[in-house]
C-alpha cells in the first residue's frame, strides 16, 4: 500500500472521529493564540488531520490521491529504497510549514482557528508540477492547462486573496504550501530545476 493511501485513510479516519468530539475537535484545530499561551505546538501538525466538512475533506483527499501518488512515484525514482522516508517527511513537514507564518501573525487572536490539510496538498500539487510542468490539469474534468500556466494563476490568486482576508479560506497556508512544494522537490532533485526552465521556454501552445 502507497504511503499517499496510508495518509489518507488516517486523515478520513481522524476527521471522521473527531466530528463526533467535539473536544477534541477543537483541540486538533490549529490555533495560534493557544499554541503561544498554552505551549499547544501539536496543533501545527494535528490540524492538517481534520476537515470542517465532507467536501472540506473528500475534495483534500481527492487531490492528494492523485498529486501525492505521482509525487511519491517520482521520489521513488530519485531516491530509491529512501523515497518512502522523504515522502512522509515531505508532507507532514509541509502541514507544519505552510500554517508557520499565519500562526505567527496570528498569536494573539483567540479567535482563529484554521484546519485541513490543504497546505500540505498544495505543496504535493506544486511538487509535481515542479518535475512535469506542462503535463495538464484538468478544470472540472474539462478544461485542461499545463501545470506551470495553472501554478502561476494560482499563486497570483492565493497571495491578493491572502491580503483582502475577504473569506474564511488559509489561502496563505496554500501559497506557503505551493513555495515549500517546489524548494522540497529541488531539494529532492536539484536537477528539476533546469529541467523545469527547459520544458517550459520550449512550450508551444500550438
Amino acid at each position: 500500500m502507497s504511503l499517499t493511501l496510508i495518509i489518507i485513510i488516517a486523515t478520513v479516519a481522524i476527521s471522521f472521529y473527531t466530528w463526533s468530539k467535539p473536544g477534541l475537535h477543537y483541540k486538533f484545530m490549529m490555533n495560534p493564540y493557544q499554541m503561544a499561551t498554552r505551549n499547544e505546538y501539536w496543533r501545527l501538525l494535528t490540524s492538517g488531520f481534520i476537515h470542517s466538512n465532507y467536501t472540506h475533506l473528500g475534495f483534500n483527499m481527492f487531490t492528494l490521491f492523485f498529486f501525492g501518488g505521482v509525487v511519491e512515484q517520482l521520489f521513488a525514482m530519485e531516491k530509491g529504497p529512501s523515497a518512502s522516508l522523504f515522502f512522509l517527511v515531505f508532507y507532514l513537514s509541509a502541514i507544519v510549514i505552510s500554517d508557520l507564518p499565519v500562526a505567527w501573525k496570528n498569536r494573539h487572536n483567540p479567535g482563529y482557528n484554521s484546519l485541513g490539510a490543504s497546505g500540505a496538498v498544495s505543496a504535493m500539487v506544486f511538487c509535481s508540477i515542479l518535475y512535469m510542468p506542462l503535463n495538464k490539469i484538468y478544470l472540472f474534468g474539462i478544461v485542461g492547462i499545463p501545470g506551470f500556466i495553472l501554478g502561476a494563476f494560482y499563486i497570483v490568486y492565493s497571495y491578493s486573496q491572502g491580503k483582502k482576508m475577504s473569506d474564511n479560506i488559509n489561502h496563505e497556508a496554500h501559497l506557503y504550501g505551493a513555495l515549500y512544494g517546489i524548494l522540497f522537490g529541488l531539494l529532492v532533485s536539484p536537477q528539476s530545476g533546469p529541467d523545469f526552465f527547459d520544458q517550459i521556454l520550449h512550450y508551444r501552445i500550438f
